[in-house]
């Protein structure tokens, strides 16, 4: 198969890929598309079959489940039943953060097949923010399954480039929509209604994302769920599963400089939070790379826009080892951490 990648750099561009794309996924294919958290593979939600056409381009197992992303809040009643209890907390939520990196685990509609929730009875529901994305699912009229569109387990796509390094002669189409805007995928959060109806709705953290906790919490009481829970054959949402996130190159995250132990036969590359000598990473050892998140400022939305694009730098760089400093966990920091935690080498 030949993949084939079309620009929007001009409107009359853009007009041509939406329809493009939209002619594809009618056509029951696959197409990467840019969203502003990260290159999505989508296809029709509503159709098994192309579905499935994920699963097999990624390689991911059909344990794991799918987001589907609708055209906004009417229509969420398509593909979802919101609970009455949770219905204010809900309409709350998509206000606020719809459209934009917020995804939330609600139960599913019959419409909606199987294989897209892995026969769980919910599904990750959300509305991408990015103009390109947002016109192929109004124009398509349907709803979009689209997990990242890399193969699975490996650094998720921020570029068009990045795609076709995954899934060159795998899907017939890439949407060229440039770098994404985020970097991280979306904060996954399961409502759950409060305890005899009193108080605030408790919020499931099952994927730190773009959105904060810190932002969350005005609306609802904060529980994370500890990636140790997570089962490795039924994730209660897409992107738990601890494989998640790894380059080909082993990663080890370091807790503090001093534990750092050089192989004299390996060649090192640092992920740098931010490149600074105080910091003691950057003077441990004679790097043969290093790549730094937020250069100088420890800006940890700058960390989160250029993290999955450093990551995969380094690992195409031919290093034997990547060394991952630790990053701030204030805001998207704690996503970051997230991801280097389930990407490095488990002792």
């Amino acid at each position: 198969m030949n993949t084939e990648i079309v620009r929007t750099d001009t409107d009359e561009a853009t007009e041509l890929a939406v329809k493009q794309a939209v002619s594809e996924l009618r056509a029951g294919e696959v197409v990467a598309l840019p969203t502003e958290t990260v290159y999505g593979l989508a296809a029709d939600a509503l159709n098994a079959e192309a579905v499935a056409k994920i699963f097999e381009a990624k390689e991911r197992p059909t344990f794991d489940p799918l987001i589907v992303h609708i055209s906004g809040q009417k229509a969420l009643r398509e593909v979802a039943d919101v609970p009455e209890e949770i219905r204010k907390t809900i309409r709350t939520l998509t206000e606020l953060f719809w459209p934009g990196p917020l995804t939330l685990i609600l139960p599913k509609k019959e419409i909606v097949p199987d294989i897209v929730s892995a026969g769980l009875p919910t599904i990750g529901v959300r509305c991408s923010k990015h103009d390109i994305f947002a016109k192929i699912v109004e124009n398509l009229g349907r709803p979009l399954a689209a997990p990242s569109a890399n193969r699975f387990g490996r650094i998720s796509p921020t570029s068009a480039e990045a795609v076709i390094s995954e899934l060159d002669g795998r899907i017939p189409l890439v949407v060229d929509g440039g770098a994404c805007a985020r970097g991280l995928e979306s904060t996954i959060v399961q409502v759950v209604a409060p305890p005899h109806g009193k108080g605030k709705a408790i919020f499931r953290i099952l994927r730190k994302g773009p959105i904060s906790t810190d932002e969350l919490k005005r609306y609802g009481k904060i529980e994370i769920v500890s990636n140790d829970a997570v089962s490795e054959n039924a994730p209660e949402a897409p992107g738990m599963l601890a494989s998640h996130y790894a380059p080909k190159t082993p990663l080890r995250l370091l807790s503090k400089p001093q534990d750092f132990k050089r192989d004299p036969e390996k060649r090192y590359g640092l992920l740098s939070y931010r490149g600074k000598k105080k910091d003691g990473y950057t003077n441990l050892y004679h790097w043969e790379r290093i790549e730094v998140l937020s250069p100088g400022s420890g800006k940890t939305v700058e960390a989160a826009l250029r993290f999955f694009y450093l990551l995969r730098k380094l690992d195409e760089s031919g290093m034997d080892e990547i060394i991952a400093e630790p990053v701030s966990t204030f805001g998207a920091g704690a996503a970051i951490m997230e991801r280097l935690q389930r990407a490095s080498i488990k002792d």
